[in-house]
């Protein structure tokens, strides 16, 4: 089912909305994160009692450490899962707008978040992707280059059977904030609208312990959905662990063969009964998913926000992961790109890159740090990886330091002698059709055609959203880097920009100057 766009006013009562909105976009109006109205700008400054609003320090991120240079002749592989995660761009957009410095950054989110023009796939295509390739001079080191490698899947829905959706609702105490209970069912109501007569909504909420509030109720049955999000309220600890068993166990009897099966979480994360750690409930997670049920978590609030516990539970169960600060951002996820949120076109999507010691002597993967796999688990179809939604889009970029002779044994480019190839690297992707046992491969040689010094709008633009996220995360490889460079080589890589994402992230960087 296609998405469907929707202008009007919803129908829900919840009298603190106009406070969610203007927290979230300070005094200008809505945020403008993904309004259809394209005039509407990003806030250059966050409203005056929002800076002196310190990170709590409950909040809990997951910082993994930042992937080092590698030498190609010792190292010549790159392997790593597919992330179409975007929740660490919107919260680093809360948090510069609350006048702090943004924690958990993960560049390949960031680069992510936005649309690129790559080409699509013919819908005679044997793949249901295209692979693109582009190099250029790194811009913070011109002495390096810049690969970057996307991954545009198709936009055609893989079924027509029907969405069989299970809302898994945090109501615990912790959701009992103006940003995250209203704002949350402000969120669904806007999900509700894109379903239909083909479609079953089940709904499970969960605090102290969980409750099953509404089993197969007909997607056409707006107004009974809405209202029952119109009734939920916070109050109690967090048990997440057995709200988790019953949202699959719905799921599982309402199972339609051959349509979209999804968990839809909502939460801030904060589970404190019964199975709470990251560990422990990916684990769960991992014994569910083999039910051919997928995961999407949606993130809400602020100042306790778990971060790490909702990334794992997305990532260990086939599913996405969004952070959902305004409504303009939920009707970014859930309405406009209701297909690549629910809709899986290439399960388990691994990355693999083989560098040629004949023109590369050094080279690092940007972001995905903790998305690296071992080089043979590309080629084991029992490795877990990262699924793709119809018409998501993949970016990496490489860093790389152009060769001086160094070459390795075996692979493609090595020989007892240096070769005389002149690629850069080839690309391989790893996939399997959904709910799939066995993938397929595709190669994709990058020739030394790639380089240009006069790259896409789509690179530039990309390009300085790396440059952005090297400055948050202080990397110690962001030599010439700054936030001047980055504000220009944006502005001057706009493109269409139809919701005004791209001026968006001009803006944010203005915001993340004025921080202390």
């Amino acid at each position: 089912m296609a998405a469907r766009h929707r202008t009007t006013a919803l129908p829900i009562r919840i009298a603190v909305t106009a406070l969610v909105l203007g927290l979230a976009a300070c005094s200008s109006g809505e945020s403008g994160a993904y309004s259809e109205d394209a005039s509407v700008a990003f806030p250059a400054a966050p409203q005056e009692e929002w800076r002196d609003v310190p990170t709590d320090p409950q909040e809990e991120y997951d910082d993994s450490p930042e992937t080092p240079f590698k030498d190609v002749a010792t190292s010549p592989l790159s392997t790593f899962s597919a992330d179409v995660d975007t929740a660490s761009y919107s919260n680093l957009r809360r948090q510069v707008n609350q006048g702090v410095a943004p924690e958990g950054v993960r560049i390949e989110e960031l680069v992510n978040y936005f649309d690129y023009d790559y080409p699509a796939p013919r819908p005679d295509a044997e793949h249901p992707f295209t692979v693109t390739t582009q190099v250029a001079a790194a811009p913070w080191n011109p002495e390096h280059q810049l690969a970057m490698v996307g991954v545009q899947a198709t936009e055609a829905i893989p079924t027509s059977e029907g969405n069989n959706i299970v809302f898994l609702l945090d109501v615990s105490g912790s959701m009992d904030e103006a940003n995250k209970l209203p704002l949350l069912a402000e969120s669904f109501a806007l999900l509700v609208e894109q379903l239909d007569e083909d479609d079953v909504v089940s709904i499970v909420t969960y605090a102290g312990s969980e409750r099953v509030v509404a089993d197969s109720v007909p997607g056409s049955e707006h107004e009974r959905l809405v209202e029952h999000l119109e009734s939920l309220e916070a109050g109690g600890s967090t048990g997440g662990a057995a709200g988790i068993v019953t949202a699959y166990e719905l799921a599982e009897k309402n199972f339609i063969e051959g349509g979209n099966n999804r968990v839809v979480l909502a939460t801030d994360g904060d589970f404190n009964v019964g199975l709470s750690t990251p560990e422990q409930l990916t684990e769960l997670i991992e014994e569910k998913r083999a039910s051919g049920v997928y995961v999407s978590v949606l993130g809400f609030g602020m100042y306790n926000l778990k971060d790490n516990t909702m990334e794992a539970i997305a990532d260990h169960g086939n599913g996405n992961y969004a952070y959902i600060d305004t409504l303009d951002e939920a009707r970014k996820v859930l309405v406009d790109e209701f297909g690549s949120t629910m809709f899986v076109v290439a399960q388990d999507l691994k990355l693999q890159v083989e560098l040629n010691p004949a023109t590369v002597a050094q080279y690092r993967l940007i972001g995905y740090d903790n998305r690296r796999l071992e080089n043979e688990d590309f080629d084991d179809d029992a490795k877990d990886a990262g699924d793709v939604g119809a018409g998501h889009s993949v970016t990496a970029f490489y860093e790389l330091v152009p060769a001086a002779g160094a070459v390795a044994d075996g692979l493609d480019y090595q020989d007892p002698q240096p070769g005389t190839s002149t690629d850069y690297l080839t690309v391989h992707v790893r996939y399997k059709q959904p709910g799939g046992a066995e993938s397929t491969e595709v190669v994709v040689p990058v020739g030394a055609e790639a380089y240009t010094d006069r790259p896409t709008a789509d690179f530039r633009f990309a390009s300085a959203v790396v440059e952005l996220g090297l400055i948050a995360i202080d990397s110690e490889h962001k030599a010439g880097a700054s936030l001047a460079a980055v504000h220009e080589r944006a502005s001057d890589a706009l493109g269409e920009d139809p919701y005004g994402l791209r001026q968006e992230f001009v803006d944010l960087v203005d915001a993340f100057s004025r921080l202390d």
